[in-house]
Parts: C-alpha cells; structure tokens; sequence
C-alpha cells in the first residue's frame, strides 16, 4: 500500500516528485514532506540524495529542498533568470545534527561534484586567481524565517582572488569592498567575532576620511580596511583568516547547519508556533553584484503592499549596493517607483517576472533581485509576510480575481492575526505632538515606555510592561526583544529593512527608517527636533502613517472594512461550530454581537456583585446567621440583578444567553485588611470580632476545591432562588416587552448527578411559578458546566436531568493536571522549554489528557440524549488549536472573549474546510 504512493514519482532512488501544478502545492508539498521524512530516509538511507541542483528540483520540495531551494529550482523551471546553484537537502542538516555536530561523511566530496558542475557552467573556478567565482551559502528552511538563521556572500575571494577580480571587473574599488564584506560576514557568522569590532573600524576609518557613508570610502581605504578586519580576526580567533576557497565553504556550510539552532531561530520557531521541521537547507549559489557601480544595484520587492495589501508593486532597492544593504537597514533605501525612471528597462523586465510569479504561485510573492551591470537576477521569491489587513485584502481581491477560490481566502488567513484588527487605534481627533515621522512600516498604533536594547524590551515586556523599542537598526539577535515589545521604532531602514518585515510578521506596530532620531544607545537617550527623550519616557507610535508621538494618546475603537466583513461571510458559510462570547456587561454583549457573536456562551454574575452599591449587600447576606437575614440581604440584590440580565438578555435579542449562577468561595467578597474589616463591622452593625470569625471560618486552605459552585448553592439554596427570579422576571419583562429571549441557566462546580438535581429544582421551580404568573410563553434552558473529571465521567447520568453542557476547561485543566493556573507560571516555560509540555495548557488545550475527558463527556453525555448541546467557555474558546478539536469532537458552538469571536468563526471554518 505504501509503495502505491511512490507511483507518480520521477526517480525510484531519490523519490522526487514530478512537478506539481499550481492548484496542488500545498497537498503535494506536504506529501512530498511525508513520503521523504517516513519512507526514503528509513528504508534507503544510504542512497538518499544529499544535494540537489536548481535544475533537479520544484516548488513541491520544501520539506527537502527548504522554501528558498525549492522556489530557486521552480524559478529555473520557470525560465526566469536565476544565478545556478544547488542546495544540501534539510536531512543532511538534521544528520549534522544527530552526529553531534559532525560534518557528514563523504558530503565535501559531493560538494565539490557540484561545485564543478557550477564553475562549467559560469565557466570561472572558485578562487581562481585570475577570474575568480564567488558564490553566496544561504539557509532555507520549509518555512520562512527571515533573518533567523545564517548568510555569508562573496566566498571564495582571498588575497589572491581580490586581485584578479579587481582586474577582470575594471572596478577595484568592487574588488575591495567584496572582500571587506566577506571578512565582515564570514569573521560574524562562522568564525564568530562580533560584527561590532567590524563595524567600530569602518566608522574610524569614515571618521579619519571625513565621510559620511561607506559608499564614499574609496579603493584604498578598503583595501586598508581589509587588512585591519585580518588583524581583528587574528587578536579575536588566534588564527589567520582562511585563504582557501574550500576551507572558506566547508566551513560556512557547517555555520549555516548550526544556526538552525542558534538561539534566535530557535526563539522564532517557538514564537511562531514552527514545529515538525528537522533542519534548514543551504544553497550554494553563483554570486551576481550590485555594487559593480551606478549600473549595478540590489532591492527586495513584494507583488502587492504587504502593510496593507494594495494590488501594486511595492518594494525598495539601491544602486550600487548588495543585498545586505538593504535588509539591514544600513542604508535608506529608494521606492521601488524611482526604478521606472531610473532604469525603464530593468523596471519593465521586473514587472513582467513579478506578475508572472505571482500568478504561477497564485499568492503574494516577496523577491529579492540583484541588477548587475544592466542585468536583472532573481535571488529568492517566497510567499510574503504580510499584517493581517494586507491578508484579509489579498485573501478577498484574489478570489475576485478569479486566482483563489472563497474557500481557499478562507484558509490563507492566520486567525491568530486578525488580533491586530481588533484592537484600538490612536484617536484622529486627539491632540499630539509629533516630533519625528519615519516610514509606515507595521500598521496599528503602540503606546509604552521607551528602552533601548532587546534584553530590556524583554525583561519589562515579561513583567507586563508595555515597552518601545528604539533602535538605530534592527538584526535578528533582537528578535526576543522585539516579541515582548509593543512598538518598534528604528532611525534606519527602509519598508523591507529586518525590523519592518520581522514586525509585520508579529504583528507589532512599527515605524522605520526615522533618520532624524540621533540615538545614543550608551547614554540611552535620543534627540530629535530640539527634544531629548530618555529611556523611561513615554512614546507613542502610529504603523500606519510613521508617525512618532510624545505622551500617550487616546485610542478609538477599530473600524473593520469591506473586505474583512467579505472574509467572515465566507467563513460563516463554511463553519458549523456556532461562536458565542464570554460577556457580562451589555456593552461587551452588544460589542460581541458586532464582531459577530450568535449569543452568548458565559455571563459571570459574580462580576456583577462587586460594584460599590451591591457589595454591602452581598457581605450583609455573608454574615447573616439564618435563613431569614440572608433572603433579607438578597433581597436588595435582586433589583440589582435583575436589571443587569434584563440589560443582557435585550442587548442579545433572539439569541441564546447562557448565566452561571455564582461561582467563587463566599471569602472572595470579604476585606482582608485591618481598616477595611473595621469598616465594615460598623457598616454592617456588627461586631468586630464577629466579623473576624465569619471571615476566619470562611477562609479556605484550597479556594479552588472548596465551598463553590454547586455546593456553595446547595448549603445556601436562597442564592439560587434570588438569582433565578431576577433572571426569569427580567426575561418575562422582555418577552412582555414583544423582545425574544433565550435565557440558559448555568450551574457550575457539578461533579455529581444528585448536585445538579438538588439545584436544577429549584431553578425550574422558581422560573415555571414566575412564567405562569406572567401569562407569556418563555423556553428556557437549565444545564451545567463540566469543569470537574468526574463529571466527564459521570455524564451519562448528568446528562439525564440536564439540558446542555459546557465545559469551562480552565478549572478542567486544573484539576486534571493538578495545577493551580495561578502558580503554573512558576515552572510551565521550563516544561515548554525542556519539551515536557508542547505549549502552556492553559492557553492551548491539552487534547491528549483534557480533550480525552472532554471527548468522554461529550458521548457519554449523548448516549442516551443525541442532541444535547455542547459548548466549551473557558479561555480555550477563542484558541484556534482548540477550536479546532472542539469541531473534531462535535461541540455545537465555542464562547470566547468579545474580541476574538472574529478568530474563533474563522478557525471553526478553517476546521470544518480541513
């Protein structure tokens, strides 16, 4: 049966696939990934294909051949004019890795098979010391990773090859500045001096020259710079820099190899959720130049605006520059636009290649280019990071364009991205000091304390602190810093420069390329416009117009547009799982309903007892000694709580309102403090001492497994009585009113069928006597939360008196793992960091332990009453992961918090399409 699956493959030995076409990618890229991981790496290890060239290989490969291989090698295909190259597969990375980090045997050997058939092919030996060949070594994982792991350009050249490069280019000024940048690359990445050393002499060398930029160093002044960065290696490494060009390339294959696991990749994967993966390829790549001179350039382009999604071409490059120019913001580059004038030719050609890859791959494609003397190359195109406005645009103007179809936009959007679309965004209408404006890099708007270095951003940002980062330029050792930031702001860069295109994949607000800022990150202070900003002031950052703010500034809420609103219809049509909010307000209910929410799934009415006119109340019912002093206290409540479900239950009209009765211990409501419990006695006219016995003999050793709940409402029924007439008294008042309600009373804490019946009665009771009295017809529902294991196991029996179920997982989770979710923080990123726990179970649901309870709940549950509903309202409602099982199991809806309902419909139509 598994060899049946081979039957379309190219090659019995190497099992590469045919080409697949456009409309089959994914599936193909995933199978391709499957059969090479689980069937030729065990069974024909030995024959396994290590390397492949640009021409042997295609887009379904990425598993393999990592995303930058595979797309070189379907570019090749494709005609498009791509320097030749090969890559080293991604298992040969994970054989690196598994031997400890031993070079793989025999591999040089394969290398330089390879490399032979490159120089035939550029028709130039590397090194030579007359036309040398340079080539680049770049990573390339299945998924992208901009600038996580490891470069090195113009290897090949030494003291030698320089001089004949000079020669054979008539540029030796070119010939000198390739070197220092190999020095400066190759002494960082595989010989691991610190690029800073670097960096300090080409700013001693500037300053003694009185320039500016490096681009007006000349010939012998990076010719002098070269021998400095030697003698910078030497003190640092205590050995000479290498001179052979295959020492040179062994050597950054296997820095490339290590950085699979370097700390900010490995940071990155975890960040963005990548698991699965075994290593990263290296492509072994014929170098072209854009810093030839004013014919020669460099730029990286996207095929629509990944800020906010716009069908133009939308890039930057420089002339005279390479390709780390532009990313690493060491320059302000150009606007893609200007090329038109500048060069028509090549502008025309680039346009052509664009639109043909952006139809071939039927998605926004992000491309890297190197002009060299009048010529255009193709370096890299992958699919573009994008924020999730540009998403949910191209999503939508792709299916209008007939390229995608509505369920395939559906699935192109992250639901953990539309986040950014729902939050607030700075008020237009407020006054602001704008003190510099840079380039709109990351849309939305951020607002905290200013820091200057990543490791400060990290430390406040873990401590809840909202923090801006202000940087002169970002680089990916900055990536753990910038994830806890809220805001990113840099004085270089341009709109494809790594901090805009790292925080646009995060969906962090950022603005680049601010080139007035004067940063001192020693004295960590910046000066701009007559002003001087520290760190610990306040800034805010508007993404969307690059404006940079003094203060704090008001924010309004977001508005969604067409398309978004085009997005969700598609994925309400493909959805089965209906989607609730978790509200207890009616401004969160009518707010919820807004973003889409079809009822709501948790109302907490404990949150309703905490506002300073009911609180006297509530403690007043506490103390009481009897029955009659309790239903007295309650009794000034049941206004209270009767206007809030009536408030709820309209703002919802027609749609289902599920109302938890009282949940947490009785303590919860009490003073702890000296002065505050004196108040009290005197607000309530009792004693002090009294007090202090009634908060003493309420104090719990384990809150959590204590009177709560269910056996809160059974020792005092009379709670459950005023709750349930404010609730029917407020809904007959609607009904009465000619507005439908669907009010579903929720009994929490149950682990028992005799719990439930005990309470169930009385909520009936008193809701059949209102209704009756009332004259109007009412449905309502009664049901429980199942938050504790034994009521997953005894829900069969449950299930018999009760009319729906939901799971509230937070306290399941709990009381599962025997983790106080309070103290969990303590020791859970050490199980995630050890790989004990894949991700933290409070946030995503355990499926394995948890799910399984769940699952169980849900059919015993059923077993004798099909249609029972089933619905899950802890935190886990708005996960998509979890969405996702919970469509697997066959829930009837999930309640999440009112901003993510937009997430929660379209990760139940993602589940549903998959």
């Amino acid at each position: 049966m598994i060899v049946k699956s081979f039957k379309d493959c190219k090659d019995k030995n190497t099992f590469q696939p045919k080409k697949c076409t456009p409309k089959n990618y994914s599936a193909r890229n995933d199978l391709a990934g499957l059969l090479f991981k689980n069937f030729n790496l065990i069974l024909n290890p030995l024959k396994m294909k290590r390397i492949y060239d640009f021409t042997e290989g295609n887009a379904s490969m990425k598993e393999l051949l990592g995303g930058k291989g595979a797309n070189l090698a379907e570019m090749s295909g494709l005609k498009i004019p791509v320097p030749p190259g090969f890559t080293i597969t991604t298992a040969t990375c994970d054989e690196y890795a598994k031997s400890g980090g031993k070079f793989p045997k025999g591999l040089m050997e394969e290398v330089e098979k390879y490399l032979a058939k490159l120089e035939k092919k550029m028709g130039k030996k590397l090194g030579d010391a007359d036309d040398p060949l340079l080539v680049s070594v770049r990573s390339g994982a299945a998924v992208s990773m901009p600038g996580m792991m490891d470069t090195i350009l113009n290897l090949g050249i030494n003291d030698k090859s320089v001089v004949g490069l000079a020669a054979v280019s008539g540029n030796e000024r070119f010939a000198w500045d390739s070197y220092r940048r190999f020095i400066q690359m190759f002494g960082d990445v595989v010989l691991e001096v610190s690029h800073e050393k670097f960096e300090a002499e080409i700013e001693k060398m500037k300053k003694a020259r009185k320039v500016k930029n490096d681009v007006d160093l000349d010939a012998e002044d990076l010719r002098k710079l070269v021998t400095i960065f030697k003698k910078v290696v030497h003190s640092t490494i205590k050995k000479d820099f290498p001179q052979n060009p295959l020492t040179q390339l062994k050597l950054s294959i296997e820095a490339v190899f290590r950085s699979w696991n370097n700390p900010r990749a490995v940071y990155y994967r975890e960040m963005n959720k990548i698991k699965g993966l075994i290593g990263t390829a290296v492509n072994v790549q014929a170098m072209v130049f854009g810093n030839l001179g004013n014919d020669s350039g460099t730029g990286v382009a996207f095929t629509r605006s990944p800020s906010n999604g716009e069908n133009k071409f939308y890039g930057e490059y420089l002339m005279n520059a390479q390709g780390e120019d532009v990313v690493a913001g060491i320059r302000t580059p150009e606007p893609i636009s200007h090329l038109q004038k500048q060069n028509p030719k090549i502008y025309a050609e680039l346009t052509a290649i664009y639109k043909k890859l952006e139809k071939h791959y039927r998605d926004m494609q992000d491309m890297e280019f190197t002009i060299e003397r009048g010529k255009l190359f193709l370096l890299q195109t992958r699919t573009g990071k994008r924020t999730a406005k540009a998403a949910v645009r191209i999503a939508v103007e792709l299916v209008r364009e007939k390229m995608i179809t509505e369920k395939e936009a559906v699935l192109r959007v992250d639901p953990y991205s539309l986040d950014q679309l729902l939050h607030p965004m700075l008020d237009p209408k407020a006054k602001k000091v704008v003190i510099a404006k840079g380039l709109p890099a990351s849309p939305g708007a951020a607002c905290g304390t200013v820091v200057f270095t990543a490791d400060e951003a990290e430390r406040l940002g873990k401590r809840g602190k909202a923090v801006i980062l202000v940087r002169k330029e970002t680089s990916p050792e900055d990536i753990h810093g910038m994830n806890q930031a809220r805001g990113i702001l840099t004085a270089r860069g341009g709109m494809t420069s790594h901090a805009a295109v790292v925080a646009r994949g995060m969906g962090k607000c950022c603005v680049a390329g601010a080139e007035a800022l004067e940063i001192d990150s020693i004295k960590k202070v910046f000066c701009v416009a007559g002003k001087t900003v520290r760190e610990g002031d306040t800034l805010t950052l508007n993404g969307s117009t690059g404006e940079v703010i003094l203060g704090k500034i008001a924010t309004v809420e977001p508005k969604l547009d067409h398309d978004f609103a085009k997005l969700m219809s598609w994925a309400d049509k493909f959805r089965t799982l209906k989607v609730r909010t978790n509200a207890d307000t009616p401004h969160d209910a009518e707010f919820a309903r807004s973003f889409g929410a079809e009822g709501i799934g948790l109302t907490r009415t404990e949150h309703m007892f905490f506002q300073p006119e009911r609180i006297l109340a509530v403690r007043e019912m506490i103390v009481a000694e009897n029955v009659a002093d309790r239903k007295k206290a309650l009794a000034k409540l049941l206004p209270y709580q009767r206007e809030d479900f009536y408030r709820i239950l309209k703002a919802m009209r027609g749609l289902p309102v599920t109302i938890r009765l009282l949940d947490p211990p009785l303590h919860e409501f009490l003073p702890q403090e000296d002065k505050e419990i004196r108040n009290l006695a005197k607000d309530l006219k009792v004693t002090e001492k009294k007090l202090r016995d009634r908060i003493a003999f309420l104090h719990e050793v384990n809150p959590m497994m204590g009177m709560r709940g269910a056996r809160l409402m059974i020792v005092y029924p009379e709670i459950v009585e005023m709750q349930s007439r404010a609730i029917f008294e407020a809904a007959v008042k609607l009904k009465k009113e000619k507005i439908d309600v669907i009010p579903e009373i929720m009994i929490p804490i149950v682990g028992m069928m005799e719990e439930f019946h005990s309470l169930a009665e009385v909520v009936r009771k008193t809701g059949n006597a209102i209704i009756q009295k009332s004259g109007v017809k009412l449905k309502y529902a009664v049901g429980t939360m199942i938050e504790i294991p034994r009521a997953c196991i005894r829900a069969k029996k449950i299930a018999r008196q009760a009319e729906f179920f939901s799971f509230g997982t937070n306290d399941l989770t709990q009381l599962t793992f025997g983790f106080s979710r309070d103290d969990a923080p303590k020791f859970v990123p050490f199980y995630i960091e050890k790989g004990i726990l894949e991700v933290d179970p409070f946030v995503s649901l355990d499926q394995r332990g948890v799910g399984e309870l769940v699952q169980m709940g849900i059919e015993r549950g059923r077993r004798d009453k099909k249609d029972l509903k089933c619905g899950i309202c802890g935190e886990h409602g708005g996960d998509p992961a979890s969405i996702e099982f919970c469509h697997r199991v066959g829930m009837n809806y999930v309640s999440c918090s009112p901003f993510r309902v937009p997430i929660a419909r379209l990760a139940a139509a993602q589940a549903a399409l998959r």
